[in-house]
């Protein structure tokens, strides 16, 4: 991986609708509170799914609304936490949901927090995938073929590469590396099809996810991955 190849921070002030990336599943413009983190909307029949902190504002609101509110606001890990999020909770009525490592974050919040994972229902799961930070953790969400809602637990590096970045903020390397692996053993290339990252989600220029999702994560050479260092 080249040393060079760093996060992309997003633009300041930007408010735009949206955007349909999938069938019932929308991406929200990058949001600095989150230094650029894009978080996702996901439309379901049992409850809606907002993941990540996306800006907040009214047009944010009013979209949500829209689409008919949301049940349950999962935080993918501390740096998914934007700073309005009491605020969204109290507009929202939902639950927030954050794994019980990071949960202390939140002292002001009613978290629902879990361990190793938690069931939303029989397509949503949640995956605890530590070493990013300690809490960090993968949403998984069962149509469509599969998807994985990755936080910076995996980022793109090109439209069609996924890969972890080690820099000098990663809790440790060595657990975010055996988190993949464990992706690996849990998934196929028939329940895992696509990636949805939640940053540097402009190198996916414009498509919004990567494909081929667990081809990308077979591909990782893990032990070679191991001595990379922190940039």
């Amino acid at each position: 991986m080249p040393q060079n190849w760093t996060e992309i921070t997003a633009s300041p002030g930007n408010t735009k609708i949206p955007r349909l990336i999938m069938p019932g599943i929308f991406a929200f413009t990058p949001n600095r509170d989150t230094l650029g983190a894009t978080s996702y909307l996901i439309v379901d029949k049992i409850g809606n799914i907002l993941f990540d902190c996306p800006s907040w504002n009214e047009a944010n609101h009013q979209f949500i609304q829209s689409q008919g509110g949301v049940q349950s606001l999962i935080i993918s890990h501390r740096g998914g936490i934007g700073k309005n999020i009491l605020q969204m909770q109290q507009a929202l009525s939902c639950q927030v949901i954050l794994q019980e490592q990071e949960a202390y974050l939140l002292p002001e919040v009613e978290v629902t927090s879990f361990g190793d994972g938690l069931t939303l229902s029989p397509d949503l799961e949640l995956i605890w995938t530590p070493g990013h930070s300690p809490g960090s953790s993968c949403l998984y969400y069962g149509q469509q073929g599969g998807i994985l809602f990755t936080g910076r637990h995996l980022l793109p590096k090109s439209p069609e590469e996924i890969v972890p970045l080690r820099t000098l903020k990663t809790f440790h390397w060595n657990r975010q590396l055996n988190s993949i692996a464990r992706l690996r053993d849990r998934f196929d290339s028939t329940t895992l099809k696509y990636i949805m990252p939640g940053a540097n989600t402009g190198y996916l220029r414009g498509k919004g996810y990567l494909d081929n999702a667990y081809e990308q994560l077979s591909q990782l050479d893990l032990t070679a991955l191991r001595s990379l260092e922190a940039i």
